[in-house]
């Protein structure tokens, strides 16, 4: 049995110069992907967003978005390439934006998932969200349903807490 060493990911913040792979990444898993001018107006707005790439060397494997209103984060977008998912790559991504919107003040998040996304939906649970309704016919493209789901009190120590057992468990440690 071989055992591999874990997976080095790097996250950052998105840039114009990763457009190219997150397009790339974009076009992969979304029916209708943003284009790169919908990437670019999200990249300008500094104050209200917050978006992160996660590499592994030089290639970008994922990347998620965060629009903060008030006291509410929103996650605009989460996306991880086919041939990395169940890595944990979604799960870093989530864990970045999380702890960006407590940084920025947020004291909820909240998401619209599509409701066959059934894996998405399970790692959203692990982070405390649950669902509170559904937006019928939210994208266009398949007519299909949003489950819309929400977190709350993300900024108290209980938060804290689940997000640093997140963290633990991603680095193997129990």
């Amino acid at each position: 049995m071989t055992i591999s060493p874990p997976l080095t990911v790097h996250l950052t913040p998105m840039r114009r110069r990763h457009l190219r792979s997150v397009l790339r990444i974009e076009g992969q898993v979304y029916p209708r992907p943003w284009s790169q001018t919908l990437f670019l107006s999200e990249l300008a707005l500094r104050s209200t967003r917050s978006y992160f790439v996660a590499r592994i060397g030089r290639d970008v494997v994922g990347y998620a978005g965060l629009m903060l209103s008030m006291e509410d984060g929103h996650v605009t977008t989460i996306a991880v390439a086919p041939k990395w998912h169940r890595h944990q790559i979604g799960t870093r991504l989530l864990l970045a934006l999380a702890r960006e919107a407590v940084d920025r003040d947020a004291r909820n998040l909240t998401l619209e998932v599509r409701l066959s996304s059934k894996g998405a939906q399970f790692l959203y649970r692990r982070f405390g969200f649950a669902p509170v309704g559904v937006r019928k016919n939210y994208y266009p493209e398949t007519k299909e349903d949003a489950l819309v789901m929400w977190v709350h009190g993300i900024d108290t120590a209980d938060y804290s807490g689940l997000l640093t057992r997140i963290e633990h468990a991603i680095r193997g440690e129990t």
